[in-house]
């Protein structure tokens, strides 16, 4: 590491002892401005783009979050906020980033507080983009919370392209399933997606199937009204409903289980009557979510036990009621629910993107995803952070996202290299020293 970075920095003499705490501190201070940074970045892609002939037409947004043990502060970045790493009682910062595809390299990084929500963060982050690579015809992929109908009008004013899928609240359950009855009655046809073929050898892959329809929209920006042609894409993914069929079985099993314990009887267990066996089936339902889809049948049994008389107690007739529940699952329900599982609805303004290619470049968000895991991982490890100051932790970040250009271009270099050679590279997967691979990443 020395050495390269001797190479790269073009200092003789370069020694361990200049890497020290005091001189990162120097170089924080120095990347947590905010107005030098941003020129620096918008300088340092222009020579990445042109050095390395980077494609700049497609590119990814997206944000993560980095949790931290420290106070919360009413200025500080790090605020209590919904939580991607699932630890709502940590406080967090936010990080949106923009990066071009396939390489995943970053193109412009932002760092917000962690109590920011993710819709207002894209329209800056594009504009940031935009203003970086000044090219239009881009198209920019990223999740639902990109769907904001203001992010897309500003995407369409500016003469880009978006790709995202609807979240349930532009796309509730009802629309979604009007969409798809035609599909039901035979009068929707469906177009099948195939994953690309790595090689000669392999079969095609049947991933989803899907159809499109064209709308029209319109939304004011900058006092102007803009209209523009947006195509749905209406989109069954054949894993996901797979894996969703497989969560419900899973679920409807624990809510049978649940039912049927409600049947045994013993000691410290209450005797219920029919109002509080329903409450009780109700609340199972619910929790499981499978509503509708057991049908439940209430069975009383009435007894009645004569009591002869015993030493001061009289003779007595008594009658106990016993309840008890059934269940079956209601086939017509279940299939119903089946057959919707795993449709999704993607938005486009590119007419011209088929059906294939959109689902294929949703497909890889992962690229994003994998930049995140190694800022939270132990390529880069961002966390545990123990900085306080705020321009010091922009600092940090931003350093780190400058190894992460730097370890995307490594990749790239050498997967172009293995693909001009024609050759693999082995002794890279831990355990099987002499398995190879042509495809670098």
């Amino acid at each position: 590491i020395l050495m390269t970075l001797t190479v790269c920095l073009k200092a003789d003499g370069l020694r361990e002892l200049d890497f020290s705490d005091d001189r990162l501190a120097i170089v924080l201070s120095s990347l947590g401005q905010d107005a030098p940074w941003e020129a620096y970045e918008s300088d340092q892609i222009g020579i990445l783009l042109r050095v390395y002939d980077l494609p700049t037409r497609r590119r990814r947004i997206d944000s993560t979050t980095v949790k931290s043990h420290v106070t919360v502060t009413e200025d500080g970045l790090f605020q209590l906020g919904h939580s991607k790493e699932h630890r709502p009682d940590l406080p967090q910062l936010k990080i949106n980033q923009s990066v071009l595809d396939p390489l995943g390299i970053p193109l412009t990084t932002t760092i917000v507080s962690g109590e920011c929500a993710d819709d207002p963060l894209y329209v800056p982050e594009i504009r940031k983009a935009q203003a970086c690579i000044q090219q239009h015809g881009v198209l920019y992929v990223g999740d639902c919370k990109m769907a904001a109908l203001n992010t897309r009008c500003y995407v369409a004013a500016h003469q880009d392209y978006y790709l995202c899928p609807l979240p349930a609240v532009q796309m509730p359950k009802e629309a979604l399933q009007a969409l798809l009855e035609p599909v039901w009655t035979g009068e929707q046809s469906l177009t099948p997606v195939f994953r690309p073929l790595e090689s000669e050898t392999d079969q095609p892959e049947h991933i989803a199937n899907g159809f499109c329809y064209t709308v029209t929209l319109s939304a004011d920006y900058e006092g102007n009204t803009i209209k523009w042609q947006e195509q749905r894409l209406v989109v069954h993914s054949l894993k996901q409903a797979a894996s969703q069929e497989k969560a419900l079985d899973a679920r409807l099993e624990k809510a049978e289980k649940a039912i049927a314990n409600l049947n045994i009887r013993g000691r410290g267990r209450k005797c219920l009557d029919e109002n509080e066996m329903t409450t009780k089936v109700n609340s199972i339902l619910e929790h499981h979510n499978v509503v509708g889809l057991l049908t439940i049948e209430t069975i009383q049994e009435t007894k009645t036990v004569n009591k002869r008389a015993y030493a001061g107690r009289t003779a007595e007739t008594v009658t106990t009621t016993t309840v008890t529940v059934r269940t079956s699952r209601n086939v017509t329900a279940y299939a119903n629910t089946v057959r919707n599982l795993g449709w999704k609805v993607f938005v486009c303004n590119d007419l011209e993107l088929s059906l294939t290619e959109a689902v294929l470049a949703y497909r890889d968000e992962y690229i994003i995803e994998r930049g995140f895991n190694r800022f939270r991982g132990k390529t880069l490890g961002i966390t545990p952070l123990f900085l306080s100051s705020i321009t010091r932790i922009k600092g940090l970040i931003r350093l780190l996202s400058i190894a992460l250009r730097v370890m995307c271009l490594t990749e790239f270099t050498v997967r172009q290299s293995l693909q001009e050679q024609d050759a693999k590279l082995d002794n890279i997967y831990a355990g099987n020293p002499k398995r190879a691979t042509g495809r670098y990443s």
